[in-house]
């Protein structure tokens, strides 16, 4: 676990003399890195009640340190009473030293929170060497308090590498420190 480093300090120190060693890179720009960090809440809630997505706009500013812009409807789709323009989402996208930050809270304080936490999913890459995933509540970060919380919220956190494959890509998170789900050997 990073808590003694900071991320970035355990990327160059650590991660990419392993991942050149592990991969055998000829050149040091072939070392996959992390690019931006997206942290995405849908709110179709928000279609009802304006109130929602006003603290989710809050909630999602405390959590990532940045103001989040808000996603509105392309066309309107009458089966959700939804309307062109109306917002539903709002999202945040984070780089350089809020990007690992974030990434260092999301490991080290909020990921362990999760009740029965066994590791997070290793099947949850894009194919291009970006992984997603998805976090049921904003309360297990410490930033959120419980009792100010008028409806739990979901989001999605997805994490561009420059990495070329999924397996580069793995192996980069892992060196970050990601805890991904071990795999029971079947018989």
């Amino acid at each position: 676990m990073p808590e003694t480093k900071e991320m970035k300090k355990k990327y160059e120190e650590d991660a990419i003399p392993a991942l050149k060693e592990k991969f055998s890179y000829k050149n040091i720009h072939e070392i996959p890195k992390l690019e931006k960090v997206v942290v995405n809440m849908g709110l179709g809630e928000a279609v009802q009640n304006v109130k929602v997505l006003d603290s989710a706009v809050g909630e999602l500013a405390k959590i990532t340190g940045q103001k989040p812009i808000v996603n509105r409807a392309k066309k309107s789709i009458a089966t959700y009473k939804l309307r062109k323009g109306m917002p539903i989402g709002t999202n945040v996208t984070l780089r350089k030293d809020r990007m690992y930050d974030f990434l260092q809270k999301l490991i080290c304080i909020v990921l362990p929170r999760i009740r029965d936490f066994r590791g997070v999913n290793d099947r949850s890459f894009d194919g291009r060497g970006n992984y997603s995933l998805g976090l049921k509540e904003q309360i297990l970060f410490p930033e959120i308090k419980y009792d100010d919380v008028e409806l739990v919220k979901g989001m999605d956190i997805t994490i561009v590498t420059t990495a070329r494959t999924d397996e580069e890509a793995k192996a980069l998170l892992s060196e970050l420190g990601m805890p991904f789900r071990k795999r029971q050997a079947q018989a």
